[in-house]
Parts: structure tokens; sequence; C-alpha cells
């Protein structure tokens, strides 16, 4: 469920605040994909290529166009490049939480402030962060990342893990990560994400509509949204346990049920109410704890507010883009406060 990760040179010359081997990794990792970024155009162009990729690139490069023109995104080289990093993942995000909270453990950087998790290039370097937090009596959870955003200070590619799923969802990665690049507020995940999941949302809505496509069927956008709630109701039980002063026994008891409740109302409405489509089944069936509840309501949390806000613009890109813009400036408590009143008037 997680692809977003913002890395960069620069931070391992900002920050003192974390290990030296970290940081090495991340300047290594970085300076990798660098190096082995290349021009889409010369990509296509080359006859002992696959195909498939070639074919591929050519409708990414339609959609990186229309981002630009249509939806007013950055017009920069950014995924006009593309790069083969010879692994599934470009990076993997390891997310750690006390045993009875939900509240993650946060990592701080001068250029992408502070995060949810600490990525990895190295699926290998990721799970011995895991295993070391395990150690320390924390929940631990391991999400692999197909994209990330640099936030303009590099020409960002389009990478082979994003090559895994078809056009359309290519062109929602590239919208969602050039969002990023067209603004972004420090400390604060839910805002960032989305806006930039309700930019990528509207963006695919109209490139299809560009394109004489009809709207994408609403089954799918249903299931997930309805899993989501899941998880989010989940989450406020938990939440509730973990406010009681309980013993810890009690607490692993209650933490425990929580979870297999999740379960059962997962099971029952795949069975009853989705004809038993087990597009789910592979999360549900994982060990759970607190830090894989992370994730979900960081991307979706604030995207009616933000289509609210898009309505109330006229559907007009750069009238949004300086609304979304004044809104990240107010002070924390002002800016939630304006969201949710903006999620109000969308429900």
């Amino acid at each position: 469920m997680v692809r977003r990760f913002f890395p960069g040179l620069a931070m391992v010359l900002l920050s003192g605040c974390s290990s030296v081997s970290y940081y090495s990794q991340l300047a290594g990792g970085q300076w990798q994909l660098l190096r082995a970024r290349e021009p889409v155009s010369q990509v296509i162009a080359d006859p002992s290529r696959p195909q498939v990729l070639r074919d591929h690139l050519v409708q990414s490069q339609k959609a990186r166009t229309f981002a630009s023109e249509h939806l007013h995104l950055p017009d920069n080289q950014s995924y006009r490049l593309y790069a083969d990093i010879g692994r599934p993942y470009v990076v993997w995000n390891v997310f750690a939480t006390q045993e009875f909270s939900l509240s993650p453990q946060n990592h701080c950087f001068p250029i992408a402030g502070c995060v949810a998790y600490r990525g990895y290039y190295s699926q290998g370097a990721a799970r011995g962060e895991a295993a070391l937090l395990r150690q320390q009596g924390m929940d631990v959870s391991i999400g692999g990342v197909e994209a990330y955003s640099t936030l303009g200070w590099f020409n960002d590619p389009i990478m082979n893990s994003m090559m895994n799923w078809g056009d359309e969802r290519l062109a929602t990665l590239i919208f969602h990560e050039l969002a990023h690049q067209r603004f972004y507020v420090k400390d604060d995940t839910e805002f960032n994400e989305s806006f930039a999941s309700f930019v990528e949302q509207e963006g695919t809505r109209q490139w299809r509509a560009a394109r004489g496509l009809a709207p994408a069927g609403p089954s799918g956008l249903k299931q997930r949204d309805a899993f989501i709630q899941l998880i989010l109701d989940t989450r406020k039980r938990l939440e509730k346990v973990y406010a009681q002063p309980l013993a810890g026994d009690a607490m692993r008891l209650a933490k425990a049920q929580a979870f297999e409740r999740l379960r059962s109302e997962y099971r029952q409405m795949r069975d009853s109410q989705w004809g038993g489509d087990k597009r789910y089944d592979a999360w549900i069936n994982q060990p759970l704890n607190n830090a894989r509840l992370l994730p979900f309501g960081l991307y979706d949390q604030w995207v009616p507010a933000f289509a609210a806000l898009f309505r109330q613009e006229g559907g007009d890109w750069m009238k949004f883009y300086a609304a979304v813009e004044k809104l990240g400036g107010l002070p924390v408590a002002q800016r939630k406060a304006v969201l949710g009143q903006l999620e109000a008037r969308a429900n």
C-alpha cells in the first residue's frame, strides 16, 4: 500500500541526527539511481530494448505531457528519463510503533521534514533494522516502494519498479509524484499525500476523458474505500483500547481481539458484498500489528476536502494550487480545521 519516500543527497550534508551508515546508504542509493538514468526517447528508439517496455514508455510520455499542459504540474525532465535499477522496488520503508500505540516512530530530515518511516535501498538493510526494532519490543512493518519524489531536487526517472502496472496506473503514479513537486508542506504527511492523491485521482479522470474513455468503473474503488474504512475503524477501536488503564496481558488480549474482528469483518464483507473477490486476502492473512495500519489514512484522509476545494475554485487547476498553497501556509491546527470544514461540505 505504500509507495512514497523522500530521499536526497542533500540530507547527508544537512543532518547529523542519525547514523553515518544510514545516510551513506541513502547517498549511495540515490547516486546509483542518478547514474542509471537515460532519456526515455533513447529507450523508445532503441530496437534492442523489449518492445513491451518501449510501448509502455510511449504511453507514459503522453501522460507526462498531459500532466504539464493540462494539470499544470511541473514541466521539467522528471519522468522523461528512465532507470532500470535491477530490483522490484526502489526502496523499502520501515514503519514502527510502540506495542500499545498507533503513533509512528517519526524520523526528521531537513528537506522532507518528519515522516513516519525510514527508507532503505536494500531489502536486507530494511529487514535488519526491523529485527533490531522488534528486539526492542516495537511493532514493525516493511513496505516495498515502487516510486518516490525528491521534491524537485533531482529529475526523477520512471523506474522499472513502476512498470509492473498498466499504462493508466503508470500515469497515475506520474501525476501523484509530480504533485509532490508542485507543492509540499514539511511535517504534514496527511496533507501532502492527500493533496497528491487528489491530483492523481482527478488527473486520471481528466486523462481518461481527454482520450475519450468512459470513467473508471466504481466497483474497484468502492472495494478499496470499504477496505480502508475497515482499517480505520480498527485503528479507532485500538486507540480506545490503548487509552484504558489495562495491565499488559489484558491489553495484548484486547489488541488481538481487535485484529481478529478486522479479519472477521473483512471476510464477511468479501463473501457477502464482493462475491468472494480475494484481492485483499494476502494482506489480511499476514500477521497484523500497529505498524501495518500506519499507512492507511495517510494517503486518503483529506482527499474529500481537496475535492471540495477544487470544486470551490471552479475546477481551475491554477486557482486550486494557489488555494492549496495558502492552506499549506496556515498553522497546523488552523489548517486541519479548514480541511475539516471542507470535508464536511463534501459530505
